[in-house]
């Protein structure tokens, strides 16, 4: 009866040694400037947020200056972009000018590896980034 356990914890084991593969970085957004789907950004811009609080959480500093300049990025993005939600409309380009603005906020308290400033603005990012959820 004991052996009949042996090999499924040795696979456990095993498994739980592996390290977890790492995300692949989003493609760059096209240089042109040409609008992108809502949808799209709004996804993008989840991942990005989530990328800087994960890169917040183990001090990789330079990791969430990078990825708080692609949130910047996405953010004047999501000002011109195409198939907007009718509830959105009027307010996203302000919503997406503040995204922007606390994104390159985030940046320069990365480059200052200021705890407080950066857990605040991560707040403020993702409080923004759930208002411009498509769904109600």
């Amino acid at each position: 009866m004991h052996r009949a356990w042996l090999l499924p914890a040795v696979l456990l084991a095993v498994a739980g040694c592996v390290t977890p593969v790492d995300r692949l970085p989003l493609a760059p957004l096209p240089e042109n400037g040409q609008a992108l789907p809502y949808a799209e950004l709004l996804t993008r811009a989840r991942l990005q947020a989530t990328a800087c609080t994960e890169a917040f959480y183990v001090n990789k500093w330079t990791d969430l200056d990078e990825a708080a300049k692609g949130l910047e990025q996405t953010a004047k993005f999501l000002g011109k972009a195409s198939d907007v939600p009718a509830k959105h409309l009027d307010t996203l380009p302000v919503l997406a000018g503040d995204l922007g603005k606390d994104a390159t906020a985030l940046e320069e308290a990365a480059k200052a590896q200021d705890v407080k400033k950066s857990n605040e603005l991560l707040q403020k990012i993702h409080l923004k980034v759930r208002e411009l959820r498509l769904d109600s």
